[in-house]
């Protein structure tokens, strides 16, 4: 590479040392101004002197460091070249001449750059509309980096600016960058990315070194919205053709490849066109296959299931029983006379949903027609109802194109549901008047629609029939109607039952107020005071005594009122008042309590027992001091040796 010489930059800055000096004798440096070199260019600094004959020159560094360089002097001039330049020559050169007893000294300084290359700009990735991709604008071996600039312009709008002013205590060449993280759209398709660098070579007159590099931008976007059209059908017959048409969006444009699916999972690249046609299709040409759109940063499938049909003897389809919600029921699928049967597959469809498949593999080591079948069980739902239930059984048979394939039997399903949420209504009440009429009807939910039994719950758990209604009716209702009521709602899969209580209530009647053991008692006897109801048992039952104009309410026990030691003031009207919701009854019966007629004949039980014990307390007392007596005198007593008691 042609080495550049220097140029010139800025104003000079001229150290004159001058030791002895005479008008005649003087030191010029060429270049006169400071010099600004990149690393690799060739300069050279040229010292020449007038007023002297025979001068000795040296050239020297302001801080004594080698020079870098080579010098050659011719008479009265000498040059220092520097080729080719490098960091080692970023010195104060200084030239010294000697002249008899004289001494002149002249400086220039040599600044040092490296800005050689242009910026490199590097992508993380495809541009790809939607997804970030980093940008980084690299700007190689720049010297001094501290005065350097990077700006990232999309189009005409500047991204991000960067300059680099850290001072590097090291003279070397860097190489610095700047990135920036943008997600690309639609609208970036045809711009371009400009990294512009700018060295700032000096600070004060000197034009800065602008570097840039422009990079257009090639926006992706991956292949997406795939579609595939199929004509005539994606179920097909033996023997026919099909044209598959695939299409994708992107950018660039993808290319298509079809391919189908293995059992093994894998593909079977079958085509590069986007338009895929079949003929003479056969049974195993059924499967699955995938359209592919393909571009440099992506790609998207599609898929779509072919199903060549072929026909075989109808299957026989089987129910263990009635279909009912919620209860296991169990479906056989027989494929009778099957030769060969190594080669037959049955599939069990409720709907469009797969139940069950089989494919019976087993070797056939001798030729005959055999039925095969698949049995299935599951619980069926109301949902099922209407739903058909599909037997399918296909035969491979490749050397007999003339035999059907493929055949199927198909049965609507019907589900039923086992009664319930059986529910009854009464009107007007449950509780009502005797000789009111009274409805009660009962609804009960399944399918089929329940048969309403009506019956009457008797004492000993048995049901009497009543009604085969929706609703019975009662008129003229008794006391004796009162009972417990049973709606059974029933169908051909099940019974659900329900029961309702009717309570039929009568005003009180017969009414019996009594003392007990009389009407009229002595004072200190014991009474009590009864009061029932005997037609009514669920009759509030209230006991009252008359006292002045008023009554005294009695804490009564279920209807009775005892008296303990009967006082004179005890005497009296007593009064029962029996009620209930209907209406209510009174009876009334005087209490006659009579005085004793003389005390010295009473004799009261108390005494008695008073009496009693104190005949057998008095002489356990003597006994009990006699024997402590005589334990006092021996110091102790024995019962074992002591004699009879003379008491």
């Amino acid at each position: 590479m042609p080495r550049k010489m220097v140029v010139i930059f800025g104003a000079s800055n001229v150290l004159w040392m001058v030791f002895a000096v005479s008008q005649a004798f003087k030191i010029d440096i060429f270049p006169e101004s400071k010099i600004i070199a990149q690393i690799g260019d060739s300069i050279s600094l040229t010292c020449s002197t007038t007023g002297c004959e025979s001068p000795s020159f040296s050239w020297r560094t302001q801080i004594d460091s080698p020079l870098n360089g080579k010098v050659r002097n011719e008479g009265t001039k000498s040059t220092l070249t520097m080729d080719p330049v490098s960091l080692g020559n970023e010195h104060y050169y200084l030239c010294t001449v000697i002249c008899e007893s004289q001494k002149l000294e002249k400086g220039i300084p040599v600044e040092i750059y490296s800005f050689s290359k242009d910026p490199e700009i590097h992508l993380s990735g495809p541009l790809e509309v939607g997804k970030p991709v980093t940008v980084t604008c690299l700007v190689p071996d720049v010297y001094p980096f501290e005065r350097l600039e990077i700006e990232l312009l999309k189009g005409n709008r500047s991204l991000k600016t960067q300059n680099f002013l850290e001072v590097s205590e090291m003279k070397s060449q860097e190489t610095k960058s700047l990135e920036v993280t943008f997600t690309p759209i639609d609208e970036d398709i045809g711009k371009a990315l400009v990294c512009q660098a700018t060295l700032h070579i000096n600070e004060i007159d000197s034009q800065p070194q602008v570097r840039e590099t422009t990079k257009k931008l090639q926006v992706y976007i991956s292949p997406k919205d795939t579609v595939i059209s199929v004509n005539p059908s994606t179920s097909l017959q033996e023997g026919d053709s099909v044209t598959m048409t695939c299409t994708s969006e992107g950018l660039p444009a993808p290319q298509i490849f079809w391919s189908k699916k293995l059992d093994s999972g894998n593909l079977q690249l079958l085509s590069e066109n986007a338009t895929l046609t079949l003929i003479a299709m056969r049974m195993e040409d059924s499967g699955i296959y995938v359209c592919e759109g393909v571009n440099p940063v992506g790609k998207d499938r599609k898929e779509v299931k072919l199903i060549v049909q072929a026909f075989l003897r109808d299957p026989e389809i089987e129910m263990s029983g009635l279909l009912v919600s919620g209860n296991p029921v169990t479906v056989s699928c027989k494929v009778p006379d099957v030769y060969p049967f190594d080669r037959l597959e049955i599939e069990l469809l409720k709907g469009e949903s797969i139940m069950k498949n089989k494919i019976f593999l087993e070797d056939v080591s001798k030729k005959s027609l055999e039925t095969k079948s698949l049995e299935m069980t599951f619980i069926p739902t109301t949902e099922d109802t209407g739903k058909v239930l599909v037997c399918l059984a296909k035969l491979p048979i490749d050397e007999m194109e003339f035999e059907p394939k493929q055949r199927q039997s198909t049965q609507i399903l019907y589900v039923n549901v086992a009664p319930g949420d059986t529910t009854i209504s009464v009107s007007p009440s449950s509780i009502l008047e005797e000789g009111r009429s009274v409805n009660m009807t009962c609804s009960s939910d399944g399918l089929p629609a329940p048969k309403i039994l009506w019956s009457r719950l008797l004492s000993n758990g048995d049901l009497q029939p009543l009604s085969e209604n929706t609703t019975l009716t009662l008129t003229s209702t008794k006391m004796e109607d009162s009972g417990i009521y049973v709606c059974e709602g029933i169908n051909q899969v099940g019974i659900s039952r329900k029961e309702v209580e009717l309570i039929i209530q009568v005003a009180p009647k017969d009414i019996r107020l009594t003392a007990f053991p009389s009407e009229s008692v002595k004072e200190g006897d014991t009474v009590i005071i009864s009061c029932t109801c005997g037609n009514v048992p669920q009759t509030l039952i209230i006991l009252k005594k008359k006292a002045g104009s008023g009554y005294i309410v009695l804490k009564s026990t279920d209807g009775a009122y005892t008296i303990h030691r009967a006082q004179l003031e005890d005497a009296g009207v007593y009064e029962c008042e029996s009620k209930n919701e209907v209406g209510l009854q009174l009876r009334s019966i005087t209490l006659d309590v009579k005085g004793r007629e003389s005390n010295k004949h009473y004799f009261s039980p108390e005494l008695l027992v008073l009496y009693c014990a104190s005949s057998l307390i008095i002489p356990a007392i003597g006994m009990i001091i006699y024997f402590a007596r005589k334990a006092n005198m021996k110091g102790s007593y024995s019962l074992v040796e002591a004699q009879k008691s003379k008491v």
